[in-house]
């Protein structure tokens, strides 16, 4: 107990710790890391995918469930704690240290791959400054033409001029994973800018990015009132709207629409990655910590809905344009097959002469629906979004090359306000733990060993390796490392003291009954639930990847699958050996 009430007074006394400027900086900051390229673009994808409007009662449910329970816990035990996520469950208990590392590894894994994800935006920001855009058409064989007529590039003929320019002039993409292929020259200097934004905008620590975060928060929410109103106002918005949330009821049987919604929420939010623990630390213990969870937390779903609008207002454009390039294709189709049979267009006659042939040879006619839902019908989620079917709508609207811009600098400050979040987890855990290195060196080779390692991403194969690191780095990670924060702070810590330190904090009566049932049970035990489904749906199944060009997905190699080991074990391996 003398331990305990003297480690107390230390954390209220502690005059040295750094602060926010103000509440509207540290609200922006959270709102920063919490909102990111999934609300954009992974959202609208499990919203389309499992039965529209429908998605949104699992989503709420798993919001009030999971979602802001576990929130409010990170920014109160930071708040007052006021230490990083290793000094946090070191304080709770010397055994617990290893979450606080864990955390650390994942922040530290998932920064690798989503600075090159940044990277790629800005590769096509610079290329966007030119009109027409060069992912606008395909380029031609040089020295070849037929009928006087340039010949396209087979590969860009057979997909898209955007899927051409993504994965050539872009990735320069391999044709599998044991192909690893030489660094791409283009991505190397484009991550190496990406990496140089964050370390100006990282290395004075809170100081720093606190400032920077004025701007690449609020930014993000201008362009998509902008592309709001403008895509309202384009031919098959309505369309693409009513597509997106045209209620699928059946699908809530589907426990996978579940435990989709339940993986949205708790990544959507950053949990258990340390950021939210590091950037409430910084807060004055007097704080209304509850009032800023349920603020941030609803503005970052609130986010979700409003960019799932306005990206389908813009594919049901995309989806308009094409199909009305398939019915005017479709209509040639029909023209030549008649012409075929009677070049001198008297159909009449020669139809009733000849029904039985006409029908015979109709079949041969490949007639495809052209109908904008079925445009709509192909799901695409991640960089499937952001660099091929987005670009694709940008071509056809007036001005393209402003909208591509606009577009391109919104997903570059959603990356950099979540990259800022992620790198505090790492960064905030080490000051704390006593490294006496000054906090610019330590951004400094942060980002250095960062890029070093982050040049594998640039490889021919490296988008195969990025999604390798999207879909195992952090998934049953920080599933683990949640549900030990959980536990330790609702049994280890005990309720009951944490209760009254939300008394200290808030006055008032401290947290009710609610609180009480999630923290305590609930919320562990859909953490635990998760876990184990995620571990058998990845049991099940060997791991498989996408081939570029075929389409067809492939068992991953041995060597891919042993890393995939290695990358979930390297951080969670942290919580027994440390206890």
């Amino acid at each position: 107990e003398e331990d305990s009430n003297s480690s107390s007074e230390t954390i209220d006394g502690e005059q040295n710790r750094e602060g926010w400027d103000n509440k509207v900086q540290y609200i922006l900051a959270q709102i920063g890391f919490a909102v990111g390229l999934g609300n954009v673009w992974r959202f609208p994808y499990l919203c389309q995918k499992n039965g529209g409007g429908a998605f949104l009662i699992p989503y709420f449910i798993m919001l009030l469930l999971e979602g802001i329970p576990l929130f409010y816990m990170e920014i109160a035990i930071g708040q007052r704690l006021r230490r990083g996520s290793v000094g946090v469950w070191n304080h709770i208990h010397r055994y617990l240290g290893g979450v606080g590392i864990a955390s650390m590894v994942v922040c530290f894994l998932i920064a690798l791959y989503y600075n090159m994800i940044i990277a790629w935006a800005f590769f096509y920001f610079f290329n966007s400054f030119q009109s027409p855009l060069p992912w606008s058409s395909c380029p031609t064989v040089p020295n070849v033409t037929i009928n006087n007529h340039s010949v396209e590039v087979a590969e860009c003929a057979d997909t898209s001029a955007t899927s051409y320019f993504w994965y050539r002039n872009a990735l320069d993409i391999s044709p599998s994973i044991n192909d690893p292929g030489s660094p791409v020259w283009r991505m190397c200097l484009a991550l190496v800018v990406a990496w140089l934004i964050v370390f100006i905008g990282m290395f004075k620590g809170i100081k720093s990015s606190g400032k920077v975060i004025y701007f690449s928060a609020t930014f993000p929410y201008i362009v998509l009132i902008i592309f709001f109103f403008r895509g309202i106002t384009l031919p098959g918005a309505v369309d693409g709207l009513v597509y997106m949330f045209t209620p699928d009821m059946s699908r809530l049987a589907d426990p996978n629409v579940w435990r989709d919604a339940a993986t949205q929420i708790f990544f959507s939010l950053g949990l258990g990655f340390g950021g939210v623990i590091a950037y409430s630390s910084y807060n004055d213990m007097k704080n209304n910590c509850k009032k800023d969870a349920l603020t941030v937390a609803s503005i970052n779903c609130g986010t979700s809905i409003f960019a799932s609008v306005v990206i389908f207002t813009v594919l049901g454009f995309k989806a308009h344009h094409r199909s009305q390039q398939c019915i005017d294709h479709t209509i040639i189709k029909i023209h030549d097959f008649f012409n075929e049979y009677h070049p001198d267009h008297q159909l009449n006659v020669y139809v009733m002469l000849n029904v039985s042939l006409l029908l015979q040879n109709w079949q041969s006619v490949n007639i495809t629906d052209c109908t904008i839902k079925s445009e709509l019908k192909e799901a695409v989620s991640g960089p499937g979004l952001a660099f091929i079917a987005f670009t694709e709508a940008m071509i056809h609207m007036p001005a393209g090359p402003f909208w591509s811009v606009m577009f391109f600098c919104m997903l570059i400050n959603l990356g950099l306000g979540s990259m800022f979040g992620t790198l505090e987890g790492i960064i905030t855990p080490l000051r704390d733990i006593g490294l006496r290195i000054p906090k610019e060196a330590i951004v400094a080779l942060l980002c250095l060993i960062s890029l070093a390692i982050g040049c594998t991403f640039t490889l021919r194969s490296g988008m195969y390796i990025l999604d390798i690191f999207d879909t195992y780095a952090g998934t049953l990670p920080l599933l683990m490392i949640a549900f030990f924060e959980t536990m330790a702070v609702a049994w280890v810590y005990g309720f009951s003291k944490f209760s009254d330190d939300i008394k200290l904090m808030l006055g008032g009566d401290g947290p009710g009954w609610f609180w009480r049932a999630t923290w305590c049970y609930i919320s562990p035990i859909c953490m635990f639930t998760l876990f184990v489904s995620s571990i058998i749906s990845l049991a099940v199944k060997t791991p498989q990847y996408e081939v570029y060009k075929s389409k067809i997905k492939v068992d991953y190699p041995g060597w891919a699958i042993g890393f995939i080991v290695c990358l979930i074990f390297c951080s969670i391996i942290w919580i027994p050996i440390i206890a």
